[in-house]
């Protein structure tokens, strides 16, 4: 069994996506996104709960049904089988063993992996409503309710890919934290090194934030648990190019007397361009990185803001 090591970033992924043949008919749903471009970053950890609990490939395929009592089973389109409640024990004590992992990628539109908007059928009938969420998925998300989940297809997405990956990188760094022992200090350092991430995604939420971690007297584990949930919501909201525009200036702040008069003008310019949509995030935050090494400022090179994932992943790049 796995245990949290801060050397690795592991992804929880469906097994479909990377090739292995679990799907009911036989098949695959090979994602060349996560096999190229994620798979030299990320450590896999692949599931697939139908196989997992003993259905086989190909098998019949299954689906969300509501019965008339209102409750969610998972059935074939025959009623011949009933897995509700193996799928239901599975995901129980599955998740449970996932505390060492920092994001989760799943299959859209499958009964047991799905996120979001999976179809559910009414009892004996071939009509559905796609309101409904895999079992498996629905059980890590309550599980984790922290734990960034995302479809693959959603990852096609520029905006949603870039969200999802810095609230994996982020969750990672709050693991680390955790593993290395928790102190008020340390955290208090957390916060300090993601307040301009912060601050573009939900200024509200930060001013939040700082507050609840400058109690005295509240234990630690329920500060830090609560700063935790706060911390993760504003990441989970997405960045604006008006707030990226004044974190970046909050930080352009930090170089008016470090600059030439030539170089403030051409940062400002930039901030501006990406501001009106003709230059991309990477643009400014390029220039930005340029001067700190010329004019080092500890408080600024600490900032996540600059770096919260790893440039080859090019997350910045399209918007």
């Amino acid at each position: 069994m796995y245990k949290f090591d801060p050397q690795y970033i592991r992804l929880g992924v469906s097994s479909c996506l990377l090739g292995e043949r679990v799907r009911f008919d036989g098949g695959h749903k090979n994602s060349a996104y996560c096999q190229n471009e994620l798979r030299p970053h990320f450590d896999f950890v692949p599931v697939c709960p139908e196989m997992a609990i003993g259905l086989g490939a190909p098998r019949k395929s299954i689906r969300l049904v509501r019965d008339a009592a209102k409750q969610i089973r998972v059935k074939s389109a025959d009623n011949s089988i009933d897995v509700t409640d193996k799928l239901q024990q599975f995901s129980t004590d599955k998740v449970a063993q996932l505390d060492f992992i920092s994001g989760y990628i799943v299959c859209a539109k499958s009964p047991t992996c799905g996120m979001e908007r999976v179809t559910v059928y009414k009892a004996d009938s071939n009509n559905g409503i796609k309101e409904g969420v895999g079992i498996y998925t629905q059980t890590l998300m309550q599980r984790w309710p922290q734990l960034p989940v995302e479809e693959e297809g959603r990852l096609h997405d520029l905006v949603i890919r870039e969200n999802f990956f810095t609230r994996v990188y982020a969750f990672h760094d709050w693991q680390s934290m955790l593993h290395s022992g928790l102190t008020h200090h340390k955290l208090m350092l957390f916060h300090a090194r993601y307040k301009y991430l912060l601050l573009a995604h939900s200024p509200t939420q930060y001013r939040a934030l700082g507050p609840l971690i400058a109690e005295p007297d509240k234990p630690l584990a329920q500060m830090a648990q609560q700063y935790f949930e706060g911390f993760m919501a504003a990441l989970k909201q997405k960045a604006t190019r008006k707030n990226h525009t004044s974190a970046l200036q909050h930080i352009q702040g930090y170089f008016k007397r470090s600059l030439s008069k030539q170089q403030k003008q051409e940062l400002t310019q930039t901030i501006m361009e990406y501001r009106n949509g003709l230059k991309p995030l990477i643009a400014p935050l390029t220039l930005i990185n340029h001067y700190l090494k010329e004019h080092p400022t500890p408080y600024i090179a600490e900032q996540v803001y600059l770096n919260p994932h790893p440039q080859e992943l090019k997350l910045r790049y399209g918007y």
